[in-house]
């Protein structure tokens, strides 16, 4: 009797692991971050950010409404999409263009590679060709201001490593020489660049905010521990969600909203994540 009530137990709490997980997968969280600065400019305070970070085709509601809605609900000054917007194993272009289409209509579009836009080759300059056509702005290793009143920030953006090099092991001294060549005066500097692991580089550039995303947040999050594994970062990788801060650096890692090799995520929401701006002036 003991045993059946056991295994009624164990089916009972596999049954609704199972449908949590099916659920969390289908759905789209939000999560808010403040990130607060000396640097910043009175007039960018509560300046908020929509982070959208490894899609990878994924659609949320019909022609991805659901994501689209979270977005506008929160009503951001810009959207920054951060890389793999699509995935290079099963792709679908038009999905992708589809919700940059309704996403700008929102807000500012933004938009950077990831290493998934590498491996499209020649197909990538189909997809770069619809962003502008959607009015996003893509920023390959170069940057732009964004004003408010007669303040501004400078906004970079990098393209994931793989465009330049293949080897991993000058990745980070490649980024700094990138950064370096950006002429930048005082202004509070925001980066979007694909790969957290490579957090060193930015802290060395004095890059005030970075967003980021590409770890999937470790894809597979364990109770008081976070993420399972991360590309180029292995098993339980430092860099997989959330805020990170050193000096006067900080980085936003998206937990991301798609999958690609593994095709689910367990205790891991697709994310929005929201970045508002806090001036200390």
């Amino acid at each position: 009797m003991k045993k059946k009530i056991t295994w009624a137990i164990l089916l009972i709490i596999l049954v609704v692991t199972i449908v949590w997980t099916i659920y969390q997968n289908n759905t789209v969280g939000v999560t808010h971050y403040e990130v607060s600065s000396d640097n910043l400019p009175d007039s960018f305070d509560n300046y908020r950010i929509a982070l959208i970070t490894d899609l990878h085709n994924a659609v949320f509601g019909e022609d991805n409404i659901d994501l689209l809605s979270a977005i506008q609900k929160e009503s951001p000054d810009i959207i920054a999409i951060t890389g793999d917007l699509v995935d290079s194993n099963h792709t679908d272009i038009a999905v992708a263009l589809d919700f940059v289409r309704n996403a700008s209509q929102i807000a500012p579009c933004y938009y950077v590679t990831g290493n998934h836009e590498f491996r499209l080759k020649e197909r990538y300059q189909q997809l770069e060709a619809g962003l502008i056509e959607a009015n996003v702005s893509v920023l390959h290793d170069d940057a732009t201001l964004l004003s408010n009143g007669t303040d501004s920030v400078m906004l970079i953006g990098l393209d994931d490593p793989l465009f330049t090099e293949r080897n991993v092991a000058v990745y980070e001294s490649m980024f700094k020489t990138k950064l370096s060549a950006i002429e930048r005066n005082d202004e509070y500097t925001i980066l979007l660049s694909h790969r957290p692991e490579l957090f060193n580089a930015y802290v060395a550039s004095q890059m005030n905010l970075v967003l980021s995303g590409h770890a999937h947040g470790g894809q597979f999050r364990l109770p008081f521990i976070g993420g399972l594994v991360a590309p180029a970062q292995g098993l339980f990788p430092k860099y997989d969600a959330g805020l990170f801060t050193e000096g006067h650096t900080t980085m936003v890692v998206g937990r991301g909203l798609g999958e690609s090799i593994i095709p689910f995520r367990f205790n891991n929401q697709p994310e929005l994540a929201i970045i508002t701006l806090k001036s200390e002036q």
